[in-house]
């Protein structure tokens, strides 16, 4: 029911003036309250990339080891020191539907972020932190660390 004195269209205005802040809000890029910040480790902070032994283990069959780490596609890693970013800054591509693992060591702590996928990692100083998941999405996705805002590379992935 309209409200006196008002008209349709400034409503609908504001409803969507409020509907597009939400938006901006919500994607933004947030450091210590982001839910998918993990703890430093090799092991995958989104759903894990099944490998081919697991999938094909059968009962009976010994399963592999925990501490064994997933066959990933792409493997890609990245070494800080005094800010300076090997291998230097730059595109890596990758095939939509590849399981992709990010490895990187920071001189300082930190934490690293993958935009689009919003998947991070602490980075303790002198330690390395790992993303792991599947390359689902089509696009060109930042890849940075958060305190000291370095963007590593930008990953596409086509």
């Amino acid at each position: 029911m309209p409200v006196p004195g008002s008209r349709p269209t400034t409503r609908s205005a504001a409803l969507l003036v409020t509907g597009l802040l939400t938006a901006v809000l919500a994607t933004g890029c947030g450091q210590d309250d982001d839910p998918s910040v993990a703890a430093p480790s090799t092991a995958p902070t989104s759903a894990p990339v099944p490998t081919p032994s697991a999938a094909s283990a059968t009962a009976g069959s010994p399963t592999p080891a925990a501490s064994t780490p997933a066959a990933v596609d792409r493997e890609i890693t990245v070494t800080i020191a005094k800010k300076r970013i090997t291998p230097p800054t730059g595109r890596v591509t990758v095939t939509k539907g590849q399981s992709v693992r990010i490895t990187v060591t920071s001189d300082v702590a930190d934490e690293l972020h993958v935009h689009g996928y919003d998947l991070g990692a602490r980075l303790p100083a002198g330690k390395p932190g790992s993303v792991e998941f599947r390359a689902d999405k089509t696009g060109l996705f930042e890849v940075e660390t958060h305190e000291t805002e370095l963007v590593l590379f930008q990953l596409v992935v086509r």
